[in-house]
């Protein structure tokens, strides 16, 4: 197996099959991360999920990872007085997981190297034979180039692959990349005489109704903060050019986050502003000779916390299947897109609606008495209503049947806050009414 891209689905993969006895050669165009620091100001922090520590789990690394995450059992919410309202996930042991890329990424070059799998860093991939399952590697260090004949060829080299470019280029390709208004800037906020400068154990989120900033802890007691803010417009970057200009909206917008962000004009005009981008294509193999995984596949914006989590789904998925039809690559790829593409394209789906609920809806009384109602439900009968974030972020539901019974009940919801203004006005009665509308597919 040759795999492009030593990013984190590209290192995982390698060690899940080099665990398996595959022989893989895994080709990075960068430097060994474990070696230098990666770009900074360029990540939004990681949350893991229970997708993510399913795949963690098959390589045998959830406890290693586990160690150096930090558990998340709910939404802070920060109005602009500062006022903090906290929103539990779920049950009292789900928690999403707060960990470094850098770091994850580190965890699983090593164990890929443990495990046997080649490693070559500073190797651009520059030309790709399709319909050989070829590929010409150069070796950016010797200046020289060499051709890799793998069995099977891997793209896990992210939202512009090499191995998907190629791939656009043959007949009836399908693809499309569709950017949203916003681009994103990643600022800190430091430990505060040695400790968290806030909850620790909890996503925070200032929703400002069009745009938001999010906080994420870190295991230096820091959090990586993201500001999702649109390019243009009144409220914008465009509009953010000067220190004062920015100090000001902090000061009008997150009062409470400046107070804690004692480097924010000098980490806003040092960092990029980066773009957030939808990915979709279709085949993600071309002559049975080539796949694509990851982000290659089904690059997403970050709202539901989902494009590592999926990445590592797929990886785990793709060694199921290859166990399942052994030494039939063709066969294997071709189930394996069958099988990932529609629950790809529900992510993306679900991924952009979640920026509204994150950014306008979690700070609405309507939303947050529906939340209530939802959670009563999945209490009484755990197994007849699931809500719709519980299915994405705390089970291996599938993305597709999880988006369509979330259909289904955001149908249902509607209509009972049309008749209720708050959780407190249901009934035992409606309660049973509610779920057996969802038994019954209405």
């Amino acid at each position: 197996m040759t795999i492009l891209g030593a990013g984190l689905s590209g290192s995982l993969l390698s060690t899940l099959l080099s665990q398996g006895d595959y022989r893989v050669q895994l080709f990075e165009k960068r430097s060994d991360p474990r070696k230098s620091e990666l770009e900074e100001g360029r990540s939004i922090n990681l949350a893991l999920s229970y997708r993510g520590w399913s795949a963690l789990a098959r390589a045998g690394l959830k406890e290693r990872v586990r160690s150096r995450a930090i558990a998340m059992w709910g939404r802070m919410m920060h109005d602009e007085r500062g006022n903090l309202s906290f929103q539990p996930y779920g049950t009292d042991d789900q928690a999403i997981y707060s960990v470094s890329r850098l770091g994850l990424n580190q965890l699983l070059i090593d164990e890929a190297e443990k495990a046997g799998a080649e490693l070559f860093f500073e190797h651009r991939c520059e030309e790709i034979y399709l319909k050989q399952g070829k590929a010409i590697i150069h070796d950016l260090n010797e200046k020289e180039s060499f051709l890799t004949e793998p069995d099977l060829l891997i793209g896990a080299d992210g939202a512009f692959s090499t191995l998907r470019t190629a791939m656009q280029k043959t007949p009836r390709y399908n693809y499309s990349q569709s950017f949203i208004e916003h681009g994103y800037k990643e600022l800190s906020i430091p430990a505060k005489n040695g400790e968290f400068a806030l909850e620790p154990h909890a996503l925070h989120i200032w929703p400002r109704g069009g745009y938001m900033l999010i906080a994420l802890p870190n295991a230096d007691k820091s959090f990586t903060c993201t500001l999702f803010l649109a390019y243009e417009g009144k409220e914008s970057f465009a509009q953010l050019t000067s220190p004062t200009a920015v100090t000001h909206f902090f000061e009008k917008r997150f009062p409470d986050a400046l107070a804690v962000m004692p480097g924010i004009t000098e980490e806003f005009f040092q960092n990029p502003t980066s773009d957030l981008v939808t990915i979709k294509c279709y085949p993600w193999s071309r002559y049975g000779k080539n796949v694509l995984v990851g982000d290659a596949a089904h690059a997403i914006v970050p709202f539901y916390g989902q494009g590592m989590n999926a990445g590592f789904e797929d990886c785990r998925i793709f060694m199921d299947l290859l166990q399942e039809h052994g030494g039939d690559y063709e066969q294997m790829i071709y189930r394996f897109q069958d099988l990932r593409k529609p629950d790809a394209d529900a992510v993306a789906e679900l991924a952009l609606h979640n920026f509204i609920e994150m950014r306008d809806l979690v700070a609405d009384r309507e939303f947050l008495e529906r939340k209530k109602v939802e959670a009563e439900l999945h209490h009484r009968f755990p197994d007849r209503w699931i809500p719709l974030y519980t299915m994405v972020t705390f089970t291996n539901i599938r993305y597709s049947e999880a988006l369509r019974i979330g259909q289904q009940q955001d149908r249902i919801m509607r209509q009972v806050m049309k008749h209720y203004d708050y959780a407190s006005e249901l009934t035992d009665q409606d309660y049973e009414r509610i779920v057996a509308l969802l038994d019954n597919g209405e």
